[in-house]
């Protein structure tokens, strides 16, 4: 073992990724298990989870798998109730799970609202709350880690209680963090901005969702780099480099704080690099101007 993983301390470990079975929820999980720490996954997306833990095991490490959806606490109980059968402790809780669809907030219906509340922050709370009582047997305390977003942080139209269900979260992550820091059990959040995945994806509604799909490559990444100052999105798998990092003791005095994986979008706060030489503005510059718009759209016409 090298000097990295000895610090990390990770090995040997027992975590709870909740949407661990695809997508970005995957990653996490695979980066955790090949970190050495035993892995209990809950998915709605049945298919996927017994792949998720057979992908565990050829890494030769212990695997359980729940298929249901964590908005049902009936589901993350017996997730929960299985890790403590199966395994007898807990160290690591990772929430991931979460998503929605771009819409205003007006054509929003009732039920479409609690919806976005439940899966973006209620389930997490259900989660943590069934948690706790394990990471307190070792008596070592441990490590909560909560999926928010860059939404979180800034006025996102389209995502209205997506992102006031999200900086729900991360307010309530840092209250957490206070209560439980006697106990050594640390909670952070984790925000990521664009990163390339299926739920990221389908939250774009149709028929945009077809126009950037006919948009060629080298154009999109032209576009992503106006945006990201690191000039390419995070991964999923960078996005477990951030889990991995908090999960483990190279953050043993980090808590009730957001580590933002974002590329730097964050820092950015809307100043993008126009093209043609023409550097960091909130706003086009001229010449950018000229080239998006037409004469007419320039004069007011």
């Amino acid at each position: 073992m090298g000097h990295l993983e000895q610090r990390a301390a990770l090995a040997g470990r027992v975590a709870a990724v909740i949407g661990g079975a695809a997508g970005i929820g995957e990653a996490v999980t695979l980066a955790l298990a090949k970190a050495g720490v035993d892995v209990a996954v809950c998915d709605r997306k049945e298919q996927a989870v017994p792949i998720a833990v057979e992908k565990v095991r050829n890494l030769g490490r212990r695997c359980l798998g729940v298929a249901g959806d964590a908005c049902d606490v009936a589901v993350l109980k017996r997730l929960y109730d299985e890790v403590a059968a199966q395994f007898g402790r807990l160290e690591i809780v990772v929430n991931v799970a979460g998503g929605t669809t771009q819409r205003r907030f007006m054509d929003m219906s009732a039920d479409d609202v609690v919806a976005d509340i439940r899966r973006n922050y209620g389930y997490a709370l259900d989660s943590i709350r069934l948690a706790v009582p394990l990471l307190r047997k070792s008596g070592r305390g441990g490590s909560i880690i909560n999926f928010t977003t860059i939404e979180a942080h800034r006025g996102a139209a389209g995502f209205a209680v997506y992102a006031g269900a999200k900086a729900a979260l991360t307010n309530f992550t840092r209250a957490l963090a206070v209560e439980l820091g006697a106990e050594k059990i640390r909670v952070n959040a984790l925000a990521p901005d664009t990163t390339p995945s299926e739920g990221n994806y389908l939250a774009i509604p149709e028929p945009l969702r077809s126009h950037m799909a006919a948009v060629p490559m080298p154009a999109m990444m032209q576009a992503l780099g106006m945006y990201v100052p690191l000039k390419s999105p995070p991964t999923p798998e960078d996005l477990a480099d951030g889990v991995l990092f908090l999960a483990s003791d190279l953050s043993r005095c980090v808590t009730g704080t957001t580590l933002h994986v974002d590329g730097g979008t964050m820092a950015a706060a809307g100043f993008l690099e126009w093209p043609f030489g023409e550097g960091y503005l909130p706003v086009a510059a001229p010449t950018s101007a000229r080239r998006l718009f037409s004469d007419d759209e320039m004069s007011g016409h």
